[in-house]
């Protein structure tokens, strides 16, 4: 399977992206180099929507994290939304569910990764 990542603007800083597919080490550099390209343009809030994402490894873990460090590092944030089934297990497995987790009722999603 392939991975689809399909990017919406949301204001002058912020991305959602959605991906749909299977997120493993054959795919996880699209993510990443999509990644590269809203951060060099100046995108620093990313929101992954991962409602159509049916499978993620390791790869994809370190591929969110790196994505979150790199726009971190620029006082951005990235944060995931949606996950269900397996992809939903591994994060919560990793911890990621809880430190990069989307919460609407939050208006700055930097504020969720403290509580």
């Amino acid at each position: 399977m392939t991975l689809t990542v399909t990017p919406a603007e949301r204001g002058e800083i912020g991305v959602d992206l959605r991906l749909a597919g299977e997120l493993d080490l054959s795919t996880a550099g699209e993510l990443n180099a999509v990644i590269d390209r809203l951060v060099a343009g100046g995108r620093r809030e990313l929101l992954l929507d991962l409602t159509e994402l049916t499978f993620c490894d390791s790869t994809g873990i370190a591929a969110f994290v790196r994505g979150d460090n790199l726009v971190a590092a620029d006082g951005g944030w990235l944060r995931l939304t949606g996950a269900s089934g397996p992809v939903a297990r591994v994060l919560q497995v990793t911890g990621l569910a809880e430190v990069l987790a989307h919460r609407r009722d939050t208006a700055d999603p930097t504020a969720s990764a403290s509580s």
